[in-house]
């Protein structure tokens, strides 16, 4: 472009400004006023004078008291002003003081006097007579000099009459270590009855007699009866004890004292057995009444070196007990109910007859108890017209009402969480499944090896398990890590069992090898999926031997003697009796056992192998199979197509697995369930 060109070129202009500007020439650009220039000179000049005056001005340097009277005795002082405590003033000749690095000559000062003292001018003047002083002493009453000495008097006794006042307010008494803290049940709170109390009728009935007795006593002791001092509920944990308390609280029309057993015995010596004493005086003066006492294992315990160990404080809590149930005085018409699930560690002293004159079992519920808690548990939740109470309950053997209570709370949750105005079944079976196998974890992706080996290993389960005739149903096969499992297959029983049958024990452990087998003839390796089922075959297998006499060559001999915790289930330890001899052969029992029941699973999987691979192949494509499935593609048969929802949610976690495995390019052998995580569990 030209010298010309660039001159003759008109400035280039906005859209916006060629829309506003009128016809002719641009109008001129407003320039920037002097007067703002000149304001902003004139604060710039008048900032900087400040500056200036305030470096020039002469600092106060701070001196302590000891550099202040060495400047009087020095008769260095020019001029001072006192005002109280505060005193400020300049010296005649400068003093150097250290600073930093160097010294600086300081003219001003100030002090901060320890004490007021109205001597210091004529101090000052004896040493330094040319010295100008002003003094001000801010006069002080005597009345402001009492009130400053009796205020903190008076805060430490208010402060005392609260604390004397905490003391005396009820049951949370600062001192009072000795006093109870059992709560009287509010008659006006909402109440429990045994109407909602389902799946425990023997029990209800037991404790409605207690209640008829203390409400009409001379019904029973015109016979000679008296009313039992004591009732003990028994029964694992969830069961109801606790609710059959409530429920008695709320029939009995007479005042009722609850009260943990962890609430007697605390850190001072001697609490326990004094609120034992008032726990007891309490009751007498409201009496007739019930003393409930929950989880009486934590004061109950066997006394001295027997099981549970000694504990002075506590043993002298329960002998406090013992004498204020069946000692020396009487306690008419005071009742004490206890719950437990610990009576194997209670001392035999409590469990006499004349103190628990009545043990009730609180055990599972039966079928009939089930459909009764589900009744009672579903009473406010709006229910679809597919849920069938009886078939939920025919599926939850083994449940205790607790579980029962969740698995309902659940089924409302997941409904609401979906948005819909009734629960229906499919949120009860999705409920049920959590309960019972945990919460599904679908943020946890396999690898495409590890999901497939998992499949297999579960197929195998379930193809071992659908040809043995005393093996509990299938419910449920999955490869969905549910809990800390990779993959579950879950058997349940059609009713109740109370006993177990030897062919049942066999064809258990010959399920639980399945697993196993199926791994090692398609996978062609093994991995630590099996643990669990070689660890459960083993114990159900040792249980055959030694407890239930289930072996042929050893015969109906119980070996070893077995501490267990009755109502948990958990074996505390076994004393052994027998010989090195007896050891060795029962170990080689068990040992044929096992590999008996293995090698029976082997011929089941080989002969059904197309049955095992259809079943695999499924469980890959839709993650999750239900018994009716099962069974179909054993029969040779196609399952119906999927749903649109689950064909989509099947599809994502292929590809995610995919991705996973791309991303991680794992080593050979990478991705079995090795230490540190769950294998793969087969629930019976």
């Amino acid at each position: 472009m030209t010298e010309n060109n660039k001159k003759k070129q008109t400035p280039r202009r906005s859209p916006r400004q060629r829309r506003n500007w009128p016809q002719g020439p641009p109008p001129q650009q407003q320039k920037p006023s002097k007067s703002m220039a000149i304001w902003i000179f004139v604060l710039i000049l008048f900032f900087m004078a400040i500056l200036f005056f305030n470096s020039n001005r002469q600092r106060e340097w701070p001196l302590n008291y000891t550099q202040f009277v060495k400047q009087i005795d020095n008769g260095n002082i020019a001029t001072l002003k006192i005002k109280g405590l505060e005193v400020k003033g300049t010296l005649v000749k400068p003093i150097p003081l250290p600073m930093g690095k160097g010294e600086t000559a300081i003219k001003s000062f100030k002090v901060i006097l320890p004490a007021e003292d109205k001597d210091l001018p004529e101090k000052v003047w004896a040493k330094n007579p040319d010295a100008q002083i002003e003094a001000e002493f801010p006069g002080s009453s005597v009345w402001v000099k009492t009130l400053a000495t009796a205020l903190p008097l008076l805060a430490v006794l208010i402060l005392w009459i609260l604390l004397m006042r905490q003391m005396q307010a009820g049951g949370n008494k600062a001192f009072s270590f000795g006093k109870s803290k059992a709560k009287m049940i509010d008659a006006k709170r909402p109440r429990v009855t045994f109407d909602d109390v389902a799946g425990a009728d023997e029990a209800k009935e037991e404790l409605q007699e207690i209640i008829e007795f203390l409400k009409d006593p001379k019904r029973f002791q015109r016979l000679g009866g008296r009313i039992p001092k004591g009732v003990l509920l028994l029964g694992r944990p969830g069961t109801g004890k606790t609710l059959l308390a409530r429920a008695v609280a709320g029939e009995a029309g007479v005042p009722f004292f609850s009260m943990s057993g962890s609430d007697f015995v605390e850190m001072f010596v001697g609490v326990g057995a004094s609120r034992v004493r008032d726990l007891f005086e309490k009751g007498k003066k409201h009496a007739p009444c019930i003393l409930f006492i929950d989880e009486l294992d934590a004061v109950g315990r066997h006394r001295g070196a027997g099981l549970g160990g000694g504990h002075d404080e506590r043993e002298q809590t329960l002998n406090q007990l013992l004498v204020e149930m069946d000692g020396f005085e009487t306690n008419e018409g005071v009742i004490l109910l206890a719950a437990t699930n610990r009576p194997d560690v209670l001392d035999p002293a409590l469990l006499r007859p004349g103190r628990f004159d009545r043990r009730i079992v609180v055990d599972m519920p039966d079928l009939r108890g089930r459909l009764g808690i589900l009744k009672v548990h579903t009473r406010k939740v709006p229910l679809d017209d597919d849920v069938d109470l009886e078939i939920i309950a025919r599926g939850t053997p083994g449940m205790s009402g607790a579980d029962i209570a969740n698995m309902v709370n659940e089924a409302a949750l997941l409904a609401a969480r979906r948005n819909k105005d009734k629960v229906s079944m499919t949120e009860f079976d999705e409920a049920k499944d959590k309960v019972l196998l945990g919460p599904e974890r679908k943020s946890r992706v396999l690898k495409e090896d590890t999901k497939r080996m998992t499949a297999y290993h579960e197929a195998g389960h379930a193809i071992v398990g659908s040809f043995l005739k005393h093996a509990d149903p299938i419910h449920k096969v999955t490869i969905i890590p549910r809990g800390r499992a990779a993959g579950l297959t879950y058997f349940l029983p059609d009713d109740d069992r109370t006993e177990y049958s030897k062919e049942w024990c066999f064809d258990t452990i010959s399920l639980l090898m399945g697993g196993r087998v199926a791994e090692e003839l398609v996978m062609k390796r093994i991995g630590s999926g099996a643990y669990n089922d070689i660890k459960e075959a083993s114990n159900l297998a040792r249980r055959m031997v030694t407890q239930w006499g289930m072996s042929e060559r050893l015969g109906p001999i119980t070996y070893g003697d077995h501490d267990e915790q009755i109502f948990l289930g958990k074996e505390i330890a076994v004393r052994r009796d027998y010989s090195e001899e007896t050891a060795r052969e029962i170990d080689n029992e068990v040992k044929n056992i096992v590999h008996e029941c293995y090698l029976r699973a082997k011929n089941i999987i080989n002969e059904h192998i197309d049955q095992l691979h259809s079943i695999a192949e499924a469980l890959l494509e839709r993650e999750v199979l239900d018994g009716n499935d099962v069974k179909i593609l054993i029969n040779g048969g196609k399952l119906p197509p999927m749903r649109k929802e689950e064909k989509t949610e099947a599809v994502e976690a292929k590809a995610e697995a995919t991705g996973e495995e791309k991303e991680s390019n794992p080593e050979p052998g990478e991705g079995e369930t090795g230490e540190g995580e769950e294998p793969n569990q087969t629930a019976d």
